[in-house]
This record gives C-alpha cells, sequence and structure tokens, in this order.
C-alpha cells in the first residue's frame, strides 16, 4: 500500500483499541477494491473526540467509533443517519465537500446480517434476552424489533439506562427485567450480549447460562483473539454460540459502502480477519 498527500484517512476511535480487528479488516477492503485510503486505529479520550471527528470529516477522511464513545459520537454529527436517530449512538462518520460531518450507525445493519447468517432462520417471532443498555445494544435492540422479534427482554446493571433504551427504542415487545434473579428458569431463542464483559480474556459471561431453562442460541457481539466468556458458557451448557466477529465484519461492510460509494469486498474482509486469528 502506497501512502501519499492524497490518501484518504480513515480511523477508528475508541478506548480501548488495540483489540481491534478493524485495520487489518479495512486495510484489505482499501486494497481489494483499489481505494487510495488507509485505515488506523487511534486510543481517544472523551475529550478529544470532537476534535478527531471533525478534523478527519474536514480533510476529507472519516472512520468508526468505537466504545465508550459511540453516543457522544451522535451529538457531533451534522447530518444523522435514521439508524443514528432511533439509537441515539453513531459508529461510522465521514465529511462532505460543505465540512459537514455525517455519521451512522452501521451497527444495527451488521447486527442484522450476522444474526441471519447465525440463526440460519427469520428473527420474526422470536424470543430474545439482551443484556446491555450501550450503543451496541441499541443497535441490536433496534435491528430486533425491526424485524419482528417475538419477545425482548432487556437487562442491564443500570435499570435506569436499560429503562431509557427500552423508551427509546423498544416499545411494547421489550421488557426491562430489573434483577438478575428473575431470568431463572426463563426460555430464550436467542441470548445476545452486548456489553463489554469479554473484551478482556479474564472475563467472566455476564449471564449464568445453567441458571435458564433454556436458550437455542448465544450470540455475543464482543470478539477477541480469545474465546469470550459468554461464548465459552454457553457452549458449556451445550448452546450453539456465535462471537462479534461476524458483526464486525458485516458493520464493516456497512461502512466501507458509506465511505466510498460501492460495495465492499466482503470475502477480502473475512480473510484478513481469519489471517489474524491464526496469525
Amino acid at each position: 500500500m502506497k501512502v501519499t498527500s492524497t490518501t484518504r484517512v480513515l480511523t477508528l476511535l475508541g478506548d480501548p483499541v488495540a483489540h481491534s480487528a478493524s485495520p487489518e479488516l479495512q486495510n484489505a477492503a482499501f486494497a481489494a477494491a483499489g481505494v487510495d485510503g488507509v485505515y488506523v486505529a487511534v486510543r481517544c479520550a472523551p475529550d478529544d473526540l470532537v476534535g478527531f471527528m471533525r478534523g478527519l470529516a474536514r480533510a476529507g477522511g472519516g472512520g468508526n467509533v468505537t466504545l465508550p464513545h459511540k453516543e457522544k459520537a451522535a451529538s457531533i454529527l451534522d447530518i444523522r443517519s435514521e439508524a443514528v436517530r432511533r439509537t441515539g449512538a453513531c459508529n461510522t462518520f465521514w465529511g462532505d465537500d460543505e465540512g459537514r460531518v455525517h455519521g451512522d450507525n452501521t451497527d444495527v445493519e451488521g447486527f442484522r446480517r450476522a444474526l441471519e447468517t447465525f440463526l440460519e432462520g427469520p428473527t420474526a417471532g422470536i424470543r430474545v434476552l439482551l443484556l446491555g443498555a450501550g450503543g451496541a445494544a441499541r443497535a441490536a435492540l433496534a435491528a430486533l424489533v425491526a424485524d419482528g422479534a417475538g419477545e425482548i427482554l432487556l437487562y442491564n446493571r443500570s435499570q435506569e439506562r436499560a429503562r431509557a433504551v427500552s423508551r427509546r427504542i423498544g416499545g411494547p415487545k421489550v421488557r426491562v427485567v430489573p434483577i438478575a434473579r428473575e431470568l431463572e428458569g426463563e426460555d430464550f431463542d436467542l441470548v445476545v450480549n452486548a456489553t463489554r464483559l469479554g473484551l478482556a480474556p479474564g472475563d467472566p459471561s455476564p449471564v449464568d447460562f445453567r441458571k435458564l431453562n433454556r436458550a437455542g442460541a448465544a450470540m455475543d457481539l464482543v470478539y477477541g483473539r480469545h474465546t469470550t466468556g459468554f461464548v465459552q458458557a454457553a457452549e458449556a451448557a451445550g448452546i450453539r454460540a456465535t462471537d462479534g466477529m461476524d458483526m464486525l465484519i458485516q458493520q464493516g461492510a456497512v461502512s466501507f459502502e458509506r465511505w466510498w460509494g460501492h460495495v465492499a469486498p466482503v470475502e477480502a474482509m473475512r480473510e484478513a480477519v481469519a489471517e489474524r486469528q491464526t496469525g
């Protein structure tokens, strides 16, 4: 890859970012598509987010935003997609010729595509336990509601935050669970982890699958070179499980399409992630 003064700079902004596979994924996509861009990950403090986003966008670049900045990023945008307006979170941004900052929440479509592949069937009518109330949870909830999930139980350590997310996105099919004990003996077609637990190799699972009566499948939105505690716990209980790598690829493909205006080379992105995991 040759970087010149005309190369477009795309950046992942968050904290932490050292674990991220996005640079390998996007740089492989840029090379495969023949676009003049480079993608880097930058650890970013909350107070620096406005400067990074506006500076990059006005310079013709853009990027992604990850934990813990997705909600703040939404407030910085000049032009918001429907997904951003609905979720109150932004994970993808770019600039235009007038210096305005555009943003989207490609996690919504990324989750939808990854879930469709994982379930190998429709989302309509399924009963879901969703863990978390941050940006990833908002994206998952928006996709589940839009695709007709039957009932969604939302659990988060902060009830107030969970209720705020439910009011904004959920509607009558979403029920906030105030304490974890109320989940014991429940049946779910799908359990989704949208918390931060799993970023570190020693993190425990945010749910004890042994206390559920049944869980048809388990989807972690966290990924890493290690197997997350959530996936380990699900598989130990005999539950089919996956981590967040496919969602990363799918949301990354949608981000690519927003930045460059044409279809992403998804297979090149998959190959880059596979090489990273085995390298």
